[in-house]
């Protein structure tokens, strides 16, 4: 039995009501005097409340008697070292660093980047700064100089935290040098920077403002340094995060204290069905929104156990890493993205690397970040004898707008959908003109506002911005820039970008919907379906298909029976004419397809190399495959 409708419904009666209830479940040094109000245009929740992020985090379970349990295990199978630090060592690494920055010149309200690998100390970086009252902005290790420095310059950090190098399988990276390009070239400089010293790598420090992270650590702790918890608002941000924006100026999306505390705790009991001292494991990298709620933040709110995994699902060594994670660790639930299971799918089809290790104690998977193809889903399924969840968040939302609640009790699975919209999302698929669509057709899918707690209340420095980007199309709803349908019992399911949805011949066309019709094919490892600029009809589009391991076939032969596919599940009216096999598909490093990119070289239009992207190589590949077809205008 399911507890969601009766759930969702007192959320619906009295959203007030049901947000006090859940902030019971946060340690408060002053309760809010209002749950809710609009201060100046902009949602807030939880006013004159007075918290620390890091208490709850780590302190609040040592009182409560779990200082000896297992907070953060480390592992990396490139480097091959491991590390678990229970909650009374993560107390000590986290108030000595924050000591340091203290020492550094760091107050409550100042901005420090974290652009470190995925190593233990990038999640001490963040818990630190929320200890004493800072704002962290976590940027990915190893991005351009270029990209880092827009971010120093607009979030002007006192301080940055960062590492001599992060290390990919078969490479490593300095950062240094590019840490050092990126302060020269922005206007903003931090006054100090902490550099974490690996074995890979040594950097080379820069007198008076690079500083040793384990000389200072150790100095701090002869000394005696530790940090206090330092109360702030709940209104008062935590984190910055920039996500691309259309302009190619980054938006950083602000994340505020008791919000995004009360919406995480409640989404590990309710969403995941994770307890308390349970392992749970989002196989993702700090520099993503997952990172920041369900690497750092949300299972450590929980009394639960994280885990920091510097690797990839393949090559490190092979397709079985995630198993032998699984195995090793006693993982209760991984949450990673669609994309991490088709490269395991199509280096492993028959799942051979599971039947090597012992996963019994693996109770649900959960992903997100990409349209999940029933395809994958019931592969998922069919290898790991457990429950596959699909659901969908936004870097914005900073938590889940629908999915399958494992904790309130599971719904029918609808295989393609999401399932349905959490408590604080009241969902509204709309038309051009901002109309509702009947039940079953396609449109924006937007929130109607107020947004709930945990979402963002504003773009860094930017309310007008903010107010654009997400509230302008769409008055009294917030625009999630994805489009989809709503089916007759409430099930929600997305089908692209609201950019991804394609005009041929004045049809409104899907390209998701061709894709899980290409994903089926059981020569398809992955796929992508972009729409080019035609003459003739406006847009057609076009297939990109990645063939699994050991597929022997011509490839023109899969890519007719891919055409003739799409034609007999969709109809003629999708005009799809042209697929081509790829060796790879061009992918953020998160793996999100970049689908826009791709467009922009078919068409010829401008396009700067995306930031995030894994390997820019494969640009190149895709421009040679376009060409070699004519269509690249």
């Amino acid at each position: 039995m399911t507890r969601y409708h009766e759930v969702y419904k007192s959320w619906l009666d009295d959203p007030e009501g049901f947000w006090s209830e859940a902030a019971k479940d946060v340690a408060w040094s002053k309760p809010a005097d209002q749950i809710f109000a609009n201060v100046d245009g902009l949602d807030r929740w939880f006013i004159g409340a007075r918290c620390n992020t890091c208490y709850n985090c780590v302190d609040r379970h040592i009182e409560d008697g779990r200082g000896e349990q297992a907070a953060v295990i480390y592992d990396s199978p490139i480097t091959g070292a491991k590390r678990t630090y229970t909650y009374n060592e993560l107390r000590d690494e986290v108030a000595t660093l924050g000591a340091i920055l203290q020492d550094l010149g760091v107050e409550e309200g100042d901005r420090v980047i974290v652009y470190m690998p995925m190593v233990p100390e990038a999640v001490f970086a963040m818990l630190a700064c929320a200890r004493i009252g800072a704002v962290h902005s976590v940027v990915f290790g190893g991005f351009a100089p270029k990209e880092l420095a827009t971010r120093i310059d607009d979030s002007t950090p006192k301080a940055i935290l960062s590492a001599s190098c992060g290390i990919e399988p078969g490479r490593v990276i300095s950062y240094k040098p590019l840490l050092d390009e990126a302060i020269e070239l922005s206007t903003s400089k931090p006054v100090a920077t902490l550099i974490l010293q690996r074995d890979e790598v040594t950097a080379e420090l820069v007198d008076g403002r690079d500083h040793d992270w384990q000389a200072s650590m150790a100095a701090a702790r002869a000394a005696g340094k530790a940090a206090d918890c330092v109360d702030v608002a709940a209104t008062d941000p935590l984190y910055i995060l920039y996500t691309s924006g259309t302009t190619g100026q980054p938006k950083g999306v602000v994340r505020d204290n008791g919000g995004h505390m009360v919406a995480l705790k409640w989404t590990m009991d309710n969403f995941y069905g994770v307890s308390p001292g349970e392992v749970f494991w989002a196989a993702s990298d700090v520099g993503w929104v997952v990172g920041h709620s369900y690497i750092t933040y949300a299972p450590l709110l929980h009394g639960a156990t994280t885990i920091v995994f510097e690797g990839k699902p393949i090559g490190t060594p092979d397709p079985g890493t995630f198993w032998r994670m699984i195995s090793e660790h006693k993982v209760t639930a991984l949450f990673t993205a669609p994309t991490a299971f088709r490269a395991i799918k199509k280096e492993d089809p028959d799942g051979n690397f599971i039947k090597k290790y012992d996963i019994s104690c693996l109770r649900t998977l959960f992903l997100a970040g990409e349209r999940a193809d029933p395809d994958t889903l019931h592969w998922a399924e069919d290898q790991l004898k457990v429950p596959v969840i699909d659901h969908w968040w936004q870097t914005e939302t900073g938590w889940t707008i629908a999915g399958n609640p494992v904790g309130l009790g599971t719904l029918p699975v609808k295989y393609g959908s999401l399932a349905v919209p959490m408590p604080g999302y009241e969902m509204h698929v709309l038309d051009d003109a901002g109309k509702e669509v009947a039940r079953g057709e396609l449109g924006a899918i937007c929130v109607k506002l107020p947004l709930p707690p945990c979402c963002l209340p504003t773009l860094w420095h930017n309310d007008e911005r903010f107010r654009e980007s997400y509230m302008e199309a769409f008055p009294g709803y917030y625009e999630t820039s994805d489009a989809g349908y709503m089916d007759e019992d409430g099930y929600l399911y997305i089908m692209a970008r609201t950019d991804d949805i394609i005009n041929v011949a004045g049809h409104r066309l899907s390209t998701g919907g061709m894709e899980e019709v290409l994903a089926g094919h059981p020569d398809v490892a992955e796929c992508a379906v972009v729409g080019i600029a035609d003459q003739l009809k406006g847009q057609i589009p076009v297939g990109f298909v990645v063939f699994k391991a050991g597929v022997n076939r011509p490839p023109e032969e899969v890519e007719r029976e891919c055409v003739q596919l799409v034609r007999d599940k969709i109809g003629a009216v999708a005009a799809l004419r042209v697929v081509m096999n790829v060796p790879r598909l061009p992918k953020t490093r998160s793996g999100k397809i970049l689908r826009g990119t791709i467009r922009k070289i078919a068409d010829g239009d401008d396009w700067n190399m995306p930031a995030t992207i894994d390997d820019p190589v494969i640009l190149d590949e895709i421009t040679t495959a376009l060409s070699g077809r004519g269509l690249v205008a």
